[in-house]
């Protein structure tokens, strides 16, 4: 598989934008090692550009009209290979030869169909979709493998999505122009096309794990056998009897949640990828429970958690690290050995890697100021995955197999 033509740019006008992202792919496309004749884009743009969706598709679609498949979303900040664009009209686009019997563009009102075999999907989903985070596990329990991966749209204007299949419209839009909003949408993966992904956590535990032992909808009631608000102040050091202090504190905490049976820890100490995080949203006294953004059983187990900007960065390279180590082959030649053990960027593309390109979805509260700069998450991907292909968003949720995460990254590449 040759390497994913992308391009990215900024400007006040989306025609500039677009015009830069354009060249930028034409000349990869003629390069030696790019793909020649893709025909599935994937685009991303910054909601400063929301209200323009449908010119910007019909213009980018105009100007390729070899792409007859086009999938992608809004995000607060968009991404690309080294760098984020956050708060500043910016898109992003990524050109993917795949054999076309292999991949299906879906939306809310084109659903897959049969005669089309699923065993992963790249989705985009409207967090204002009633339950969102069921039709994302109906989503996943479609494929053969059980994997999702992509984000909830994040928008302060409108939280539009892409989706275009084969002559320009998928059959079933009727006069749709390929931009949608609500319910999901995105493009599902036949079994011929091998992705490799990987979850990174933004949290680390800052107490035991403990077991759900009474729980009422969102409200934990008990905790290893305690009443869950003791366990909670006890955890965290966090005494009512000084309220400001509390609230500042309780704001700061977090919980991690796991199903029965999966993994909560990493082997870093880290919470693993089956770990959901969400927040507290307030305190029962009365049951002496604690509520959270999301429904909890017995039989779960949690942990206290914090935002941790070393332990999110050390996360990271460790899944890059991981996708690496899957991918490079037992065998490589003595330059190609030396330039990765060396870090050399610039060795990334190299046939060895089998890296074609790659899409990072990650949480609208992480970005660079999480990880200390300017795109400085970016950057981390760049030096631990190489110097790849590479476009994403910032999302207001990160979906990853059956669940829909928060403060996490979804890095998947196709190989």
């Amino acid at each position: 598989m040759k390497l994913f033509p992308f391009g990215h740019a900024t400007h006040p006008q989306w025609q500039m934008a677009a015009g830069l992202v354009l060249a930028q792919v034409r000349a990869q496309m003629a390069l030696h090692g790019y793909a020649s004749s893709p025909t599935l884009g994937i685009l991303y743009i910054t909601d400063h550009y929301a209200n323009d969706a449908q010119d910007i598709l019909d213009h980018l679609g105009a100007e390729l009209p070899e792409i007859t498949d086009w999938s992608g979303t809004v995000g607060v900040g968009i991404a690309s290979s080294n760098v984020e664009y956050f708060d500043e009209p910016a898109l992003a686009v990524m050109l993917c030869e795949l054999p076309t019997d292999q991949y299906r563009v879906f939306s809310g009102v084109a659903p897959l169909g049969l005669g089309f075999e699923p065993h992963t999907a790249l989705v985009h989903a409207d967090a204002s979709t009633p339950d969102v985070a069921e039709l994302i596990a109906e989503m996943a329990g479609r494929t053969a493998t059980g994997y999702l991966f992509g984000g909830l749209s994040a928008s302060r204007t409108q939280a539009v999505q892409f989706a275009v299949g084969g002559n320009g419209n998928i059959r079933g839009h009727g006069a749709a122009g390929g931009v949608f909003r609500g319910g999901l949408s995105g493009v599902a993966f036949g079994e011929g096309i091998t992705l490799v992904s990987r979850v990174t956590q933004g949290c680390q535990p800052v107490a035991p794990q403990r077991l759900i032992t009474a729980a009422q909808g969102n409200v934990i009631t008990g905790l290893d056998g305690e009443p869950a608000l003791d366990v909670l102040l006890r955890d965290t050091h966090i005494s009512l009897d000084e309220p400001e202090q509390a609230m500042s504190a309780l704001r700061a905490t977090l919980v991690g949640l796991v199903e029965p049976g999966a993994d909560a820890v990493a082997r870093t100490g880290n919470f693993g990828a089956d770990v959901v995080v969400r927040h507290i949203i307030g305190l029962d006294p009365g049951r002496r429970g604690v509520a959270v953004a999301d429904q909890v059983e017995t039989g779960m187990r949690m942990a206290f958690c914090q935002r941790n900007s070393v332990a999110a960065r050390a996360d990271l390279v460790r899944i890059c690290a991981e996708i690496r180590e899957e991918l490079e082959p037992q065998e490589m030649t003595l330059p190609v050995a030396a330039a990765l053990a060396s870090n050399d960027a610039q060795a990334a593309p190299s046939p060895e890697r089998r890296i074609a390109g790659a899409i990072y979805v990650s949480c609208a509260g992480r970005g660079g100021p999480h990880f200390g700069g300017p795109s400085a998450e970016l950057q981390i991907v760049r030096r631990a995955l190489g110097d790849v292909p590479l476009v994403g968003f910032f999302a207001g949720g990160e979906i990853a197999r059956n669940h829909l995460y928060g403060y996490t990254g979804v890095l998947t590449v196709f190989c």
